[in-house]
Protein backbone atom coordinates (compact mmCIF):
# COMPACT_ATOMS: atom_id res chain seq x y z
CA UNK A 1 0.00 0.00 0.00
CA UNK A 2 1.57 2.93 -1.46
CA UNK A 3 1.22 5.81 0.89
CA UNK A 4 1.97 9.42 1.24
CA UNK A 5 1.76 11.53 4.25
CA UNK A 6 0.96 15.20 4.66
CA UNK A 7 1.17 17.45 7.58
CA UNK A 8 -0.66 20.48 7.15
CA UNK A 9 0.89 22.74 9.78
CA UNK A 10 2.05 26.73 9.45
CA UNK A 11 4.12 26.30 12.81
CA UNK A 12 5.54 22.99 11.42
CA UNK A 13 6.33 23.88 8.20
CA UNK A 14 8.16 27.59 9.65
CA UNK A 15 10.20 24.91 11.73
CA UNK A 16 8.38 26.54 14.92
CA UNK A 17 7.09 23.21 16.28
CA UNK A 18 7.69 19.55 15.81
CA UNK A 19 5.77 17.41 13.33
CA UNK A 20 4.66 14.81 16.00
CA UNK A 21 1.01 14.25 14.18
CA UNK A 22 2.83 13.24 10.80
CA UNK A 23 5.40 11.13 12.74
CA UNK A 24 1.86 9.26 14.70
CA UNK A 25 0.14 8.87 11.08
CA UNK A 26 3.06 7.49 9.53
CA UNK A 27 3.91 5.17 12.40
CA UNK A 28 -0.11 3.89 12.28
CA UNK A 29 0.35 3.45 8.48
CA UNK A 30 3.26 1.37 8.50
CA UNK A 31 1.67 -0.75 11.23
CA UNK A 32 -1.43 -0.99 8.89
CA UNK A 33 1.15 -2.53 6.16
CA UNK A 34 1.92 0.51 4.44
CA UNK A 35 5.17 1.72 2.16
CA UNK A 36 5.55 5.45 2.99
CA UNK A 37 6.66 7.02 -0.05
CA UNK A 38 6.26 10.13 0.55
CA UNK A 39 6.08 12.51 3.82
CA UNK A 40 6.23 16.59 3.85
CA UNK A 41 5.17 19.12 5.75
CA UNK A 42 3.02 22.32 4.25
CA UNK A 43 2.10 25.41 5.86
CA UNK A 44 -1.96 25.90 5.53
CA UNK A 45 -2.39 27.53 2.29
CA UNK A 46 -4.88 25.64 0.02
CA UNK A 47 -2.90 25.90 -3.94
CA UNK A 48 -0.06 23.84 -2.19
CA UNK A 49 -1.74 21.41 -0.85
CA UNK A 50 -3.89 20.47 -3.91
CA UNK A 51 -0.63 20.79 -5.47
CA UNK A 52 1.04 18.10 -3.51
CA UNK A 53 -2.19 16.03 -3.61
CA UNK A 54 -2.23 15.58 -6.91
CA UNK A 55 1.82 15.07 -7.22
CA UNK A 56 1.33 12.14 -5.24
CA UNK A 57 -1.50 10.98 -6.73
CA UNK A 58 -0.32 11.09 -10.41
CA UNK A 59 3.17 9.56 -8.61
CA UNK A 60 1.06 6.04 -7.94
CA UNK A 61 0.22 6.53 -4.26
CA UNK A 62 -2.62 4.20 -3.10
CA UNK A 63 -3.30 6.27 -0.03
CA UNK A 64 -2.97 9.23 0.48
CA UNK A 65 -3.18 10.97 4.72
CA UNK A 66 -3.57 14.13 5.84
CA UNK A 67 -3.04 15.31 9.85
CA UNK A 68 -4.38 19.05 10.89
CA UNK A 69 -5.86 22.23 8.71
CA UNK A 70 -9.30 20.24 9.90
CA UNK A 71 -10.58 22.56 12.61
CA UNK A 72 -12.82 25.65 12.19
CA UNK A 73 -10.15 28.82 11.82
CA UNK A 74 -10.02 30.56 8.70
CA UNK A 75 -6.63 29.15 7.82
CA UNK A 76 -7.72 25.36 8.21
CA UNK A 77 -8.48 24.60 4.61
CA UNK A 78 -7.21 20.90 4.49
CA UNK A 79 -10.62 19.76 3.42
CA UNK A 80 -11.16 22.41 0.87
CA UNK A 81 -8.26 21.70 -0.90
CA UNK A 82 -8.92 18.18 -0.93
CA UNK A 83 -12.34 18.62 -2.22
CA UNK A 84 -10.83 20.28 -4.87
CA UNK A 85 -9.03 17.43 -5.60
CA UNK A 86 -11.19 14.55 -5.12
CA UNK A 87 -13.36 13.17 -8.08
CA UNK A 88 -15.75 11.01 -6.12
CA UNK A 89 -16.71 11.32 -2.29
CA UNK A 90 -15.95 8.26 -0.04
CA UNK A 91 -17.80 10.05 3.16
CA UNK A 92 -17.65 6.79 5.35
CA UNK A 93 -14.27 7.23 6.19
CA UNK A 94 -14.22 10.92 7.31
CA UNK A 95 -18.23 10.33 9.18
CA UNK A 96 -16.37 6.72 11.06
CA UNK A 97 -13.03 9.20 12.08
CA UNK A 98 -15.73 11.78 13.93
CA UNK A 99 -18.15 9.04 15.31
CA UNK A 100 -15.02 7.77 16.96
CA UNK A 101 -13.65 11.13 17.89
CA UNK A 102 -16.82 11.79 19.32
CA UNK A 103 -16.05 8.85 22.09
CA UNK A 104 -13.29 10.27 23.23
CA UNK A 105 -13.84 14.24 23.46
CA UNK A 106 -16.68 16.42 22.34
CA UNK A 107 -14.59 18.27 20.57
CA UNK A 108 -14.47 15.40 18.19
CA UNK A 109 -17.23 16.86 16.66
CA UNK A 110 -15.46 20.23 15.47
CA UNK A 111 -13.47 18.26 12.46
CA UNK A 112 -14.09 18.86 9.24
CA UNK A 113 -12.23 16.41 7.55
CA UNK A 114 -13.07 14.69 4.21
CA UNK A 115 -12.53 11.48 2.28
CA UNK A 116 -12.51 11.03 -1.03
CA UNK A 117 -11.01 9.29 -4.04
CA UNK A 118 -8.76 11.08 -7.18
CA UNK A 119 -7.91 8.65 -10.02
CA UNK A 120 -7.22 4.90 -8.00
CA UNK A 121 -6.25 7.23 -4.69
CA UNK A 122 -8.07 7.38 -1.34
CA UNK A 123 -7.48 10.55 0.30
CA UNK A 124 -8.14 10.70 4.16
CA UNK A 125 -8.12 13.94 6.18
CA UNK A 126 -7.44 13.24 9.71
CA UNK A 127 -6.77 15.84 12.91
CA UNK A 128 -4.13 17.51 14.03
CA UNK A 129 -3.27 15.44 17.17
CA UNK A 130 -0.87 12.58 17.71
CA UNK A 131 -3.56 11.49 20.65
CA UNK A 132 -6.35 11.56 18.07
CA UNK A 133 -4.62 9.98 15.35
CA UNK A 134 -3.91 7.12 17.34
CA UNK A 135 -7.10 6.75 18.39
CA UNK A 136 -8.87 7.25 14.96
CA UNK A 137 -6.54 5.72 12.91
CA UNK A 138 -7.32 1.69 13.75
CA UNK A 139 -11.12 2.21 13.16
CA UNK A 140 -9.61 2.89 8.93
CA UNK A 141 -7.34 0.28 9.01
CA UNK A 142 -8.75 -3.05 8.63
CA UNK A 143 -10.21 -1.45 5.16
CA UNK A 144 -6.99 -0.48 3.84
CA UNK A 145 -5.70 -3.58 2.04
CA UNK A 146 -9.10 -4.00 0.52
CA UNK A 147 -9.74 -0.13 -0.30
CA UNK A 148 -6.21 -0.65 -2.35
CA UNK A 149 -7.49 -4.12 -3.95
CA UNK A 150 -10.46 -2.57 -5.27
CA UNK A 151 -9.21 1.27 -6.78
CA UNK A 152 -6.52 -0.73 -8.46
CA UNK A 153 -8.47 -3.26 -10.02
CA UNK A 154 -8.91 -2.67 -13.80
CA UNK A 155 -12.80 -1.93 -14.68
CA UNK A 156 -15.39 -4.55 -15.12
CA UNK A 157 -13.17 -6.69 -12.97
CA UNK A 158 -14.98 -8.10 -9.35
CA UNK A 159 -13.13 -8.41 -6.42
CA UNK A 160 -14.74 -11.71 -4.73
CA UNK A 161 -17.70 -11.63 -3.28
CA UNK A 162 -18.82 -7.84 -4.50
Amino acid sequence: MRTAILTVSTSVAAGETEDRSGAALAQQARAAGAEIIAQEVLADEQAPIEAWLRRQAAAGASLIFTTGGTGLTDDDVTPEATRAVIDRDAPGFAEALRAEAVKHTPMGILTRGVSGIVGRTLIINFPGNPKAIGELFPVVAPTLGHVVATLRRERGERTPGH
